[in-house]
C-alpha cells in the first residue's frame, strides 16, 4: 500500500478506475428535458384535478398546468371525465410561465383534433351528420365537435321551397329558426383553418346519399314488386314517382283504367302513392311502374254487374264522330253509338248531347273479353226492349 500522500500504485489505479466506471453506467435512463413550444399538442397523464387546477405530467422538468380559467371552459360532464392517472392530450399555450411551468390549454387540444377530423372529412367527402347550433342571416351554425362550421341558405334542402318574388327575408329567418336543434346530414365542402373558415352542404350529402340510395335500389328491385314513393313531376306521357334516391315512371297507359284527359287529373305533385314495378333497366337506370295495377280490374267483374237490357245512370264524359262516351261506373266507360242516340237520324252528337250530361241509359251490349259496353239513350223508355239492338254489332267495333 503506498504511503499516504504518496502516488497510488498501479493497482490502486486500476481498481479505482473500475468502481468509477460502475459508479457512471447510466445507459438506459434519459435525463434529457424535453422542451416545447407554443402550439404543441403533447400528450401527459394527470397528476392532480381539482376546481382550481389541474397538474398534467408530460416529461416537462415539472409538472404543467391547466388553470381555473381554463377548466371554467369545460363543462361538468366534460370535467368529471379527467382522473388521476389518465392519459389526456392538451395544447402548449405557454412554453414557460414566469414561474417556469408550461400552461395548457384542453378546449384548443380538442380543437385542434376537431379540425383534423374536418380535413379528414373533406379529404375523404364523406357526409356526416350533426346537429344544428343555431342560425344567422345567411344560413345555418353547426359545430363539428369544437369547430364552428357555416351552411349558406343555398347549401341547405332541408328550407321550404319558396318561389314568388315576394317573400320576404324575414320567412327565411323563421324557416332557417324551425331547424335549430334538428340533426341533418352535411358535408363539408370547403375548410380554411387559418381563417378559421369551414363550410358545409346539406345539397352535397343528400346528392350522396340519393346516389347511394339508387344504387343500392336499382340491385334490389324485382319484378312485380310493391313500393311506395312521391309523385315528383306529371307530364304529358305519365308521371314520374321518387321510391328514395332514383325516380320512376309511371306511363299514362298505367295510370288508371278509367279514361281520363291528362295525368294531372288522377294524381298531383307531392302525391304519396303505392305503385308496382313493370320493369327495371339497369343499364339505362329506369324503372317502369303501373299505378292502375295496385287497383281491381274494373272489366273483369263486368258481366257480373251489367246485363244486356239493365237501366243505368250515366255522365258523358267524351264525344266522338260516330258517338258519346259515358261513364257509368268509376272506371266503366259505354259508348252510345249515334244510331243509339234519337228515333231521328242525326249527323253529329253534339245535336242531343254534351259533355257533362247524365243521362238515364239502357246496357243493350256487354263484351267484357274486348272491354266494350253498348248504351242507348233512344231505347231508355222502351219498356218492350227484350234484347240486344240492332245496332249492337257497330257498337261493339
Amino acid at each position: 500500500m503506498a504511503l499516504q500522500g504518496g502516488p497510488p500504485s498501479p493497482r490502486e489505479v486500476t481498481t479505482a478506475n473500475a468502481n468509477l466506471e460502475t459508479t457512471m453506467d447510466l445507459t438506459g435512463i434519459d435525463y434529457e428535458i424535453k422542451r416545447f413550444k407554443y402550439g404543441d399538442v403533447v400528450a401527459g397523464t394527470v397528476v392532480s384535478v381539482s376546481p382550481r387546477e389541474m397538474l398534467v405530467d408530460i416529461g416537462a422538468k415539472s409538472e404543467a398546468y391547466v388553470d381555473q380559467e381554463e377548466l371554467a371552459k369545460l363543462s361538468a360532464d366534460a370535467l368529471e371525465k379527467f382522473r388521476v392517472g389518465e392519459r389526456i392530450l392538451a395544447y402548449v399555450m405557454e412554453p414557460a410561465n414566469r414561474y417556469g411551468n408550461v400552461m395548457l390549454s384542453l378546449v384548443r387540444a380538442q380543437m385542434e383534433r376537431d379540425w383534423e377530423e374536418a380535413e379528414q372529412l373533406l379529404k375523404s367527402e364523406q357526409a356526416f351528420e350533426a346537429q344544428v347550433a343555431g342560425f344567422n342571416k345567411g344560413g345555418l351554425i353547426v359545430r363539428v365537435g369544437k369547430v364552428r362550421g357555416f351552411v349558406p341558405a343555398t347549401q341547405l334542402e332541408s328550407l321550404p321551397r319558396r318561389t314568388q318574388a315576394t317573400d320576404e327575408a324575414g320567412k327565411e329567418n323563421e324557416d332557417l329558426a324551425a331547424l335549430v336543434g334538428k340533426k341533418l346530414k352535411f358535408k363539408i365542402i370547403e375548410l380554411d383553418r387559418p381563417r378559421n373558415r369551414l363550410i358545409l352542404s346539406e345539397r352535397a350529402a343528400m346528392r350522396d346519399l340519393r346516389k347511394t340510395q339508387r344504387e343500392k335500389l336499382m340491385v334490389e328491385l324485382t319484378i312485380g314488386q310493391v313500393l311506395s314513393g312521391t309523385v315528383t313531376s306529371v307530364t304529358d306521357f305519365g308521371v314520374f314517382v321518387s321510391l328514395g334516391g332514383v325516380d320512376g315512371l309511371v306511363h299514362l297507359s298505367e295510370l288508371a283504367w278509367s279514361r281520363f284527359e291528362h295525368p294531372r287529373d288522377v294524381v298531383k305533385v307531392g302525391d304519396t302513392l303505392d305503385v308496382q314495378v313493370l320493369g327495371v333497366d339497369r343499364e339505362r337506370q329506369r324503372i317502369a311502374l303501373s299505378l292502375k295495377r295496385l287497383q281491381a280490374e274494373p272489366w273483369a267483374r263486368v258481366e257480373d254487374q251489367y246485363k244486356v237490357g239493365q237501366m243505368v245512370t250515366g255522365t258523358i264524359t267524351k264525344i266522338a264522330q260516330f258517338g258519346a262516351f259515358a261513364r257509368v261506373d268509376d272506371n266503366i266507360e259505354g259508348l252510345i253509338h249515334i244510331s243509339e242516340l234519337a228515333d231521328r237520324r242525326i249527323n253529329n252528337p253534339r245535336e242531343v248531347v254534351k259533355e257533362g250530361d247524365t243521362l238515364n241509359l239502357r246496357v243493350i251490349r256487354v263484351d267484357a273479353a274486348r272491354r266494350r259496353l253498348g248504351l242507348s239513350l233512344k231505347q231508355a223508355a222502351d219498356e218492350n226492349f227484350s234484347g240486344e239492338s240492332e245496332h249492337a254489332s257497330a257498337i261493339s267495333e
